[in-house]
Protein backbone atom coordinates (compact mmCIF):
# COMPACT_ATOMS: atom_id res chain seq x y z
CA UNK A 1 0.00 0.00 0.00
CA UNK A 2 1.12 3.65 -1.11
CA UNK A 3 2.48 5.75 2.32
CA UNK A 4 0.24 8.94 2.76
CA UNK A 5 1.92 11.87 4.49
CA UNK A 6 1.47 15.33 2.75
CA UNK A 7 -0.50 15.75 -0.34
CA UNK A 8 -0.52 18.72 -2.08
CA UNK A 9 -1.79 19.88 -5.28
CA UNK A 10 -4.79 21.64 -7.37
CA UNK A 11 -8.19 19.73 -5.89
CA UNK A 12 -11.22 18.59 -8.13
CA UNK A 13 -14.51 19.72 -7.00
CA UNK A 14 -17.91 18.13 -6.25
CA UNK A 15 -20.00 19.89 -4.32
CA UNK A 16 -23.30 17.95 -4.31
CA UNK A 17 -23.78 15.16 -1.38
CA UNK A 18 -24.68 11.51 -1.21
CA UNK A 19 -22.20 10.64 -3.86
CA UNK A 20 -22.97 7.20 -3.57
CA UNK A 21 -20.23 3.92 -4.65
CA UNK A 22 -22.01 2.80 -7.29
CA UNK A 23 -21.84 6.42 -8.96
CA UNK A 24 -18.37 6.02 -8.18
CA UNK A 25 -17.93 2.74 -10.03
CA UNK A 26 -21.37 1.30 -11.47
CA UNK A 27 -21.81 -2.37 -10.04
CA UNK A 28 -21.71 -4.19 -13.56
CA UNK A 29 -17.38 -3.07 -13.68
CA UNK A 30 -17.05 -5.18 -10.35
CA UNK A 31 -16.65 -8.39 -12.00
CA UNK A 32 -13.61 -7.24 -14.16
CA UNK A 33 -9.90 -7.69 -12.45
CA UNK A 34 -8.42 -5.23 -10.49
CA UNK A 35 -5.41 -5.49 -13.37
CA UNK A 36 -8.07 -4.09 -16.01
CA UNK A 37 -7.77 -0.58 -14.11
CA UNK A 38 -10.32 0.65 -12.22
CA UNK A 39 -9.47 4.12 -13.01
CA UNK A 40 -11.27 3.30 -16.42
CA UNK A 41 -14.49 2.62 -14.80
CA UNK A 42 -14.10 5.59 -11.85
CA UNK A 43 -17.61 7.57 -12.54
CA UNK A 44 -18.77 5.74 -15.47
CA UNK A 45 -22.08 6.58 -16.25
CA UNK A 46 -21.78 10.26 -14.45
CA UNK A 47 -18.50 11.07 -16.96
CA UNK A 48 -21.12 9.83 -20.09
CA UNK A 49 -23.84 11.87 -18.91
CA UNK A 50 -21.77 15.07 -18.14
CA UNK A 51 -18.83 15.21 -20.18
CA UNK A 52 -17.06 18.15 -17.95
CA UNK A 53 -17.20 15.98 -15.02
CA UNK A 54 -14.59 16.93 -13.39
CA UNK A 55 -12.73 13.58 -13.35
CA UNK A 56 -11.78 10.88 -15.59
CA UNK A 57 -9.58 7.67 -15.73
CA UNK A 58 -6.64 9.32 -15.64
CA UNK A 59 -5.02 13.34 -15.28
CA UNK A 60 -6.82 13.99 -12.26
CA UNK A 61 -5.67 16.36 -9.33
CA UNK A 62 -4.64 14.67 -6.29
CA UNK A 63 -7.21 15.98 -3.89
CA UNK A 64 -11.23 15.71 -4.06
CA UNK A 65 -13.24 18.15 -2.21
CA UNK A 66 -16.92 16.95 -2.22
CA UNK A 67 -20.11 17.59 -0.40
CA UNK A 68 -21.59 15.60 2.72
CA UNK A 69 -21.71 11.69 2.92
CA UNK A 70 -19.53 11.01 0.54
CA UNK A 71 -19.61 6.89 -0.08
CA UNK A 72 -22.41 6.03 0.97
CA UNK A 73 -24.54 3.36 -0.20
CA UNK A 74 -23.72 -0.64 -0.75
CA UNK A 75 -19.75 -1.41 0.65
CA UNK A 76 -17.82 -2.18 -2.35
CA UNK A 77 -14.18 -1.56 -2.33
CA UNK A 78 -13.99 -0.98 -6.12
CA UNK A 79 -15.14 2.49 -5.41
CA UNK A 80 -11.69 3.05 -3.55
CA UNK A 81 -9.65 1.25 -5.86
CA UNK A 82 -11.43 3.85 -8.87
CA UNK A 83 -10.34 6.60 -7.06
CA UNK A 84 -6.52 5.61 -6.44
CA UNK A 85 -5.82 4.10 -9.67
CA UNK A 86 -6.81 7.36 -11.11
CA UNK A 87 -4.43 9.42 -9.16
CA UNK A 88 -6.55 10.59 -5.88
CA UNK A 89 -5.22 10.43 -2.94
CA UNK A 90 -7.20 12.38 -0.17
CA UNK A 91 -10.69 12.69 -0.36
CA UNK A 92 -11.86 16.42 1.61
CA UNK A 93 -15.82 16.24 2.71
CA UNK A 94 -18.26 17.21 5.18
CA UNK A 95 -18.48 13.27 6.17
CA UNK A 96 -18.53 9.87 4.53
CA UNK A 97 -20.05 6.52 4.68
CA UNK A 98 -18.43 4.73 7.22
CA UNK A 99 -17.33 1.52 5.08
CA UNK A 100 -15.98 3.54 2.54
CA UNK A 101 -14.01 5.33 5.01
CA UNK A 102 -12.59 2.07 6.57
CA UNK A 103 -12.04 0.88 3.05
CA UNK A 104 -9.92 4.05 2.28
CA UNK A 105 -7.33 3.42 5.54
CA UNK A 106 -6.55 0.21 4.38
CA UNK A 107 -5.76 1.23 0.51
CA UNK A 108 -4.17 4.30 0.56
CA UNK A 109 -6.86 7.33 0.37
CA UNK A 110 -6.76 9.61 3.34
CA UNK A 111 -10.58 10.63 3.85
CA UNK A 112 -10.70 14.02 5.92
CA UNK A 113 -13.95 15.19 7.45
CA UNK A 114 -14.25 19.29 8.14
CA UNK A 115 -17.60 21.17 8.98
CA UNK A 116 -19.55 22.19 5.58
CA UNK A 117 -18.07 25.96 6.21
CA UNK A 118 -14.55 24.92 6.00
CA UNK A 119 -15.25 23.21 3.43
CA UNK A 120 -17.24 25.86 1.12
CA UNK A 121 -14.06 27.92 2.23
CA UNK A 122 -12.09 24.91 0.57
CA UNK A 123 -13.92 24.40 -2.47
CA UNK A 124 -14.06 28.03 -3.13
CA UNK A 125 -9.89 28.55 -3.06
CA UNK A 126 -9.73 25.32 -5.55
CA UNK A 127 -11.96 26.73 -8.03
CA UNK A 128 -9.73 29.77 -7.95
CA UNK A 129 -6.94 27.40 -8.64
CA UNK A 130 -4.89 27.85 -4.89
CA UNK A 131 -2.91 24.66 -4.27
CA UNK A 132 -4.78 22.93 -1.32
CA UNK A 133 -2.20 20.96 0.79
CA UNK A 134 -3.23 18.03 3.15
CA UNK A 135 -0.98 17.29 6.13
CA UNK A 136 -1.03 14.17 7.54
CA UNK A 137 1.59 14.11 10.41
CA UNK A 138 -0.24 17.52 11.74
CA UNK A 139 -3.44 17.32 10.91
CA UNK A 140 -3.58 20.15 8.88
CA UNK A 141 -5.50 21.65 5.70
CA UNK A 142 -3.96 24.61 4.12
CA UNK A 143 -5.24 26.70 0.76
CA UNK A 144 -3.81 30.04 0.40
CA UNK A 145 -3.67 31.71 4.13
CA UNK A 146 -6.39 29.52 5.32
CA UNK A 147 -5.64 26.60 7.95
CA UNK A 148 -7.90 23.81 8.80
CA UNK A 149 -7.04 21.00 11.60
CA UNK A 150 -8.83 17.86 11.16
CA UNK A 151 -9.19 15.07 13.43
CA UNK A 152 -8.07 10.94 12.17
CA UNK A 153 -8.35 8.23 14.12
CA UNK A 154 -4.56 7.16 15.29
CA UNK A 155 -5.05 3.52 13.83
CA UNK A 156 -6.12 4.76 10.63
CA UNK A 157 -3.05 7.81 10.65
CA UNK A 158 -0.89 5.15 11.61
CA UNK A 159 -1.67 2.66 8.52
CA UNK A 160 -1.66 5.27 5.73
CA UNK A 161 1.58 7.37 7.50
CA UNK A 162 2.73 3.52 7.43
CA UNK A 163 1.66 2.34 3.94
CA UNK A 164 -0.12 -0.92 5.67
CA UNK A 165 -2.66 -2.69 4.45
CA UNK A 166 -4.34 -5.77 6.12
CA UNK A 167 -0.75 -8.04 5.07
CA UNK A 168 1.34 -5.35 6.28
CA UNK A 169 0.05 -5.20 9.99
CA UNK A 170 0.44 -8.88 10.03
CA UNK A 171 3.93 -8.56 8.62
CA UNK A 172 4.95 -6.25 10.80
CA UNK A 173 4.30 -9.01 13.79
CA UNK A 174 6.18 -11.61 12.01
CA UNK A 175 8.96 -12.41 14.33
CA UNK A 176 5.93 -12.80 17.24
CA UNK A 177 4.21 -15.08 15.14
CA UNK A 178 7.58 -17.41 14.36
CA UNK A 179 8.20 -17.39 18.07
CA UNK A 180 4.47 -18.59 19.42
CA UNK A 181 4.96 -21.06 16.50
CA UNK A 182 8.37 -22.29 17.43
CA UNK A 183 6.84 -21.85 21.20
CA UNK A 184 4.02 -24.25 20.36
CA UNK A 185 5.50 -26.88 18.42
CA UNK A 186 7.37 -27.52 21.81
CA UNK A 187 4.69 -27.00 24.05
CA UNK A 188 2.00 -29.20 21.67
CA UNK A 189 4.11 -30.98 19.37
CA UNK A 190 0.66 -33.50 18.83
CA UNK A 191 -0.75 -30.36 17.44
CA UNK A 192 1.51 -29.75 14.44
CA UNK A 193 0.11 -31.43 10.59
CA UNK A 194 1.51 -34.62 9.86
CA UNK A 195 3.04 -34.64 6.15
CA UNK A 196 1.46 -37.50 3.94
CA UNK A 197 3.31 -40.42 3.23
CA UNK A 198 2.95 -41.31 -0.60
CA UNK A 199 0.27 -44.59 -1.53
CA UNK A 200 2.46 -47.59 -1.80
CA UNK A 201 1.91 -48.60 -5.26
Amino acid sequence: MTQVAIVTGPAAVLAQANIDTDQIIPARFLRKPRAAGYNNFLFHDVRAADPAFPLGPEGNPPILIAGANFGCGSSREGAVYALTDAGVRAVIAPGFGDIFAGNASKNGLLTVALPEAEIAVLMDAARAGLPVTVDLPNQELRAGNQVFRFDIDPFRKRRLAEGLDDIGLTLAHAAEIAAFVARDRTTRPWSAPTPLLPRAG
